[in-house]
């Protein structure tokens, strides 16, 4: 079965994407030939360069040509979250396939808005959340349903990075609000919120958080200037342009979840040392599980019903062919990294096309997402506890 891509964006994610749609068909004998017809960016130059350097056919500047064309069966998007709704329900409405980077939406009303389209039009739709992903992940999950822990008691996470730290990295879209919606909320922890969704499988009731933004101005980000080239030559900066940081620099929220566990959530860009420290620890009435992506291909077990004298946190490399996903890859013992989980993303997204199934995390888990994280900036403005189901 073939299937042509296209893909609208290039940056970061769309070199992660464009990896992950070569790479499936390759480990994942499914039958699916994915096609990368054609990438689409705003800066002409660049897109055209990234389409030589990933392997598209083609290259556009708007994104609204890809949608007319016939030839088109999947939309991928992989732009800035203010884009997100246009471009999806417009894909979805032109009767395409939609894989889609989180968080899905600005708010719980639009990704509403697009799951509702996308259930009608019938077309297999699938959100970006690649941590699921690791197999060390998927299979905490697994140990979580098969009774391993028992009743859940608490979810304690992190999503930990320290890359503006530094008060003269520029503002770029990511520090404005009205193009990313927030700060490290949406787009760390967006990532644990849906970890912990998807390994408890129980949803966040309600919500009370914090937020802070730590350098509340910037220098203006420059097209194709580095910040550098805009101090004068005695190094000082007074002729650089000064502009408001409308998001959080950091954000912590405790939830309660609907079976009764207790769980605390923090995001931060301003944890120095941290360069992608996301890290979750589920404890029950049997045990305790921890996964941290910085050591992705490993779990962490303790077993309260083990004889006392052999008990201790148990270290599980997930590289055995009953593991998730890992009968595709390599022999025991032979990691996987970060891109790899955009191939196990794209496989399982090709082959929900293909067997036209629902695939997850969906358009449905985009919405549930952005209610908790909706909810928790609604807290953070009032003070005081929210309840998830009402936004």
């Amino acid at each position: 079965m073939k299937l042509n891509i296209a893909l609208i964006g290039y940056k970061f994610m769309g070199k992660a994407h464009s990896y992950g749609i070569d790479a499936a068909p390759f480990f994942f004998k499914d039958g699916i030939e994915p096609v990368k017809k054609v990438i689409c960016g705003r800066t002409e130059h660049l897109v055209k360069q990234a389409a030589e350097d990933f392997g598209w056919e083609e290259y556009c500047t708007d994104w609204r040509e890809i949608i007319k064309r016939d030839d088109i069966d999947v939309v991928d998007i992989a732009t800035p979250t203010i884009n997100h709704k246009e471009i999806a329900i417009a894909a979805i409405k032109a009767g395409k396939h939609v894989f889609c980077e989180k968080p899905l939406a600005m708010n719980a009303e639009e990704s509403k808005e697009m799951m509702e389209e996308a259930k009608k039009a019938g077309v297999i739709n699938m959100l970006g959340h690649n941590y699921r992903r690791c197999p060390a992940a998927a299979f905490a999950k697994k140990m979580i349903e098969d009774g391993k822990l028992g009743k859940i008691y608490h979810v304690r996470a992190v999503y930990l990075q320290d890359w503006i730290m530094d008060p003269n990295f520029p503002a770029i879209w990511k520090l404005n609000k009205e193009i990313a919606g927030s700060g490290p909320h949406g787009d760390l922890n967006a990532h644990i919120i849906d970890l912990a969704r998807f390994m408890t499988g129980d949803e966040i009731d309600e919500v009370v958080g914090m937020k802070e933004t730590f350098i509340k101005k910037r220098p203006s980000p420059v097209v194709e200037k580095k910040l550098n080239s805009m101090l004068k030559a005695d190094g000082s900066s007074e002729d650089v342009k000064m502009v408001d940081v409308t998001v959080e620099d950091a954000c912590s929220f405790l939830a309660k979840f609907k079976k009764g566990a207790l769980g605390t959530f923090e995001a931060t860009r301003f944890a120095g040392g941290r360069k992608n420290f996301n890290r979750i620890e589920i404890n029950g009435e049997k045990g305790t599980i921890i996964f941290e992506f910085e050591d992705m291909n490993r779990l962490q077990y303790f077993d309260l019903e083990e004889p006392k004298e052999i008990q201790g946190f148990k270290s599980i490399m997930v590289t055995e062919d009953c593991h998730p996903y890992i009968a595709n890859w390599w022999p025991p013992g032979h990691i996987i990294g970060y891109e790899n989980t955009f191939v196990n993303e794209f496989a399982d997204f090709f082959r929900g096309i293909k067997e036209n199934k629902e695939v997850t995390p969906n358009f449905y888990d985009g919405w549930k997402g952005n209610q908790v994280l909706d909810a928790v900036m609604k807290s953070t403005d009032t003070k005081t506890w929210q309840k998830v189901d009402e936004m």
